[in-house]
């Protein structure tokens, strides 16, 4: 009964100061939920960039930037570096260091999503499978990603035209449509932000295009944009991507280290709010003991008298606990929700572009320690405070 009268007379406390516990409540939300944004997002951006490269151990690509290679070849959110001779991918298959071999051909997309012409071995290599109809088989037919098809509105059997280009907006290519015939179901990839067809399917727009260059090729003058490579020895390590770079229109990009440049830098950035978000629970801690050490000496008279009135010292100290308590938890539930509300948002943006998608309430395992953290600031801004509450002078007190 004492805890609940401790709770009770808290409430009434903070409801005597309203602005001053809308002040706090503020201050505490604001430092959590920028905590919640950044951990979650963090998280969630790395796993997704960690599944989206886990196999992957080389792209070759056209020389120039490495990372603008990775993010084009794997996370499919850049433009490609160029194209390689078809050629290449022969060689490389050839190698007894390398195990497998994945073509990309890129160059157009479909209401934003991009168009990729590659082998069953991709959709193999992410664990897709089908959710309706048959993978394609010939030429011109398309297999719609999880994402691309609900945002679409694909469905099996329906036509449609890629757009030159990778962003939404370019020429269509009306005069060779693609045909519907699968849909994947949702692998949580990269896979599910894509439109695949077969390598064919891509040279067939290009080379009947009118506006485009002959209507004829053969093997020799056909190109692909990257080669997804997995390693047979660990030899291939230091040989492979050294004998790549060797070849006059040949790149190597490692995922692994292109990937760890981008979060140092992407690290870097989180930091900065991660500091930005303890100084605001540091001055949420301060306003918090300044609101509870001043209501306690506003009400040391008040105090007194439920002294005398057979309130023991002990309750006295519970109410000022809870008081700090019950501001804690109250900004850190409102903070979690701001700082999901915010992962929702980034997440629309990023489903925009079709880039990236979030789950936005998803709760990732590094938040749990901020409720340690909000109990933490609780207690310190408030363990003084109490303690004077426990130790009033009933007699001084009131003499004044």
């Amino acid at each position: 009964m004492n805890q609940i009268n401790a709770v009770t007379l808290a409430l009434k406390a903070l409801r005597h100061k309203p602005l001053s516990t809308m002040l706090n409540l503020l201050l505490m939300a604001i430092g959590i939920g920028m905590m919640t944004f950044v951990l979650s997002a963090a998280s969630q951006l790395e796993d997704t960039a960690t599944r989206d490269a886990d196999g992957i151990d080389l792209v070759v690509g056209a020389k120039g930037s490495p990372l603008q290679l990775i993010m084009s070849s794997i996370f499919h959110i850049d433009i490609p570096t160029g194209n390689i001779p078809l050629s290449a991918q022969a060689e490389l298959q050839a190698n007894p260091m390398v195990l497998q071999v994945i073509p990309l051909a890129l160059g157009d997309s479909f209401q934003g999503f991009r168009i990729v012409g590659t082998s069953h071995d991709y959709i193999d290599h992410y664990g897709g499978q089908l959710a309706q109809g048959q993978l394609y088989a010939q030429p011109m037919e398309a297999v719609f990603g999880a994402q691309a098809a609900s945002a679409a509105g694909a469905v099996v059997g329906a036509s449609f035209a890629g757009s030159h280009g990778l962003a939404m907006g370019g020429e269509e290519h009306k005069h060779a449509p693609y045909k519907v015939v699968g849909i994947l179901k949702p692998t949580g990839t990269v896979l599910d932000r894509l439109v695949l067809t077969s390598v064919a399917s891509v040279w067939r727009v290009h080379e009947t295009d009118p506006d485009e260059a002959p209507a004829v090729h053969n093997d020799a003058d056909r190109e692909l944009t990257a080669l997804l490579v997995s390693y047979a020895s660990p030899l291939a390590v230091v040989s492979l991507p050294r004998w790549v770079n060797q070849q006059a229109r040949l790149q190597a990009a490692q995922p692994a280290l292109e990937a760890a440049k981008l979060f140092r830098i992407v690290g870097a950035g989180a930091e900065v709010l991660r500091a930005i978000a303890a100084g605001v629970l540091l001055v949420a801690a301060l306003s918090m003991f300044v609101a509870l050490y001043n209501a306690l000496e506003e009400r040391r008279t008040d105090l007194a008298i439920l002294r005398t009135l057979g309130a023991p010292p002990g309750k006295l100290f519970r109410q000022m606990l809870a008081q700090g308590l019950l501001l804690a938890m109250g900004g850190a539930a409102l903070g979690w929700v701001l700082g999901h509300v915010g992962i929702a948002i980034l997440s629309r943006m990023l489903a925009a572009d079709q880039n990236l998608s979030l789950a936005p309430w998803t709760i990732d395992p590094s938040e749990v320690w901020l409720l340690l953290v909000t109990l933490a600031v609780g207690l310190l801004a408030s363990v003084i405070p109490a303690v004077r509450a426990y130790r009033t002078d009933i007699a001084q007190t009131l003499a004044r």
